[in-house]
Formats: structure tokens, sequence, C-alpha cells
């Protein structure tokens, strides 16, 4: 320390001790910057599903509807695949329910059944069109299912959209 000092033409203790601490200060941050660059951990692939409006926006999705007046509407359904690699099979799922609490993925048939391929970093969309003509309050579930990479069948992937709609009567006012 002091041949540092001596070298920086350090002429008292307490400028070489400012001087050591901003050293040691210096080496800590590039330490800390070198572990965050080398050892950041390894992005877990996934995929994902969402819905858009008619618009192609997620805003105004159908949440009340008059039965056989304004009780079809259509949402678009879109899965992006970031598993590093195509998903060939994919499938989306469109269950319609009026319990309350499910789980999931839903012990319901399937009302529509999309499948297809999804590059990876690719966004498959589809349009799902639903109609709910008896009052009630209604959960549409729209659930991926994806092939499992060892045996190929398909398996509940734990991603899905939901949409809560209310039919009300025909006769009913808002």
């Amino acid at each position: 320390m002091r041949r540092l000092g001596r070298n920086l033409d350090v002429k008292d203790n307490k400028n070489a001790y400012a001087i050591a601490v901003a050293i040691s200060l210096v080496l800590a941050s590039v330490l800390l910057v070198t572990f965050f660059v080398f050892e950041q951990p390894a992005k877990k692939p996934f995929m994902t599903i969402y819905l858009l409006d008619s618009n192609r926006k997620a805003a105004d999705y159908p949440e009340f509807v008059v039965a056989n007046v304004s009780s079809t509407f259509s949402v678009y359904v879109d899965v992006e695949n970031h598993m590093g690699q195509t998903v060939n099979g994919a499938q989306v799922l469109v269950k319609v329910t009026n319990g309350t609490n499910p789980t999931f993925p839903l012990d319901a048939n399937a009302t529509q059944t999309f499948t297809g391929t999804v590059k990876d970093g690719g966004t498959w969309e589809n349009i799902a069109t639903v109609s709910l003509n008896i009052p009630g309050n209604y959960l549409i579930a729209f659930e991926l299912w994806t092939p499992n990479q060892g045996t190929g069948t398909l398996q509940f992937s734990g991603d899905l959209s939901v949409l809560n709609v209310q039919v009300a009567p025909q006769n009913a006012t808002a």
C-alpha cells in the first residue's frame, strides 16, 4: 500500500486510504457486473396464449350480451412461442361452462378446437366465434395444449385465457 502511495505521490495516510477504498469499490463493481453478465439464469422456454377483441386490442371484451340479440361474438386467440424451437400440433380448446370456481383444465367438452404449428418466436392466430343464447353467467376458457416432447401426446400447458360473460334474457334491459 505504501509503495502504491509513493507511486501515486500520496503524502499522508488519509489519501492512501481513500485511494485504496476507491480501488476496492472499482474492483467490487467490476466483479458484480461480471457476475450478472455471465451468471444470468437460463431463460425457461414457454408458450403463452392471450385474447384480443374484434379490433385486435386487449380491451372491450364481451362481458354482457343479450340472448338471441347480441349473443354471438368473436375474439382473436393468439399463441406465442418462446420455446426455442417450432411447436407442431399445438391446440387451443375453447370450453364453455356456467360453473363457479372451476379447476383447470375444465372438465367440459370443447366447443371449438384449433390445431396448428407455431414457429419459434412466432405468433399463431385464430378467430373464435362464440354463441351464448341461454341466459346465465358463463366462463369461456381458451386452453393451450402442447405436445409432450417425449411421448407426443397432448398435455395441458397450464396456460389459458378466460372470458366471463353474462347473458341476459332478450326482454331484459341493461
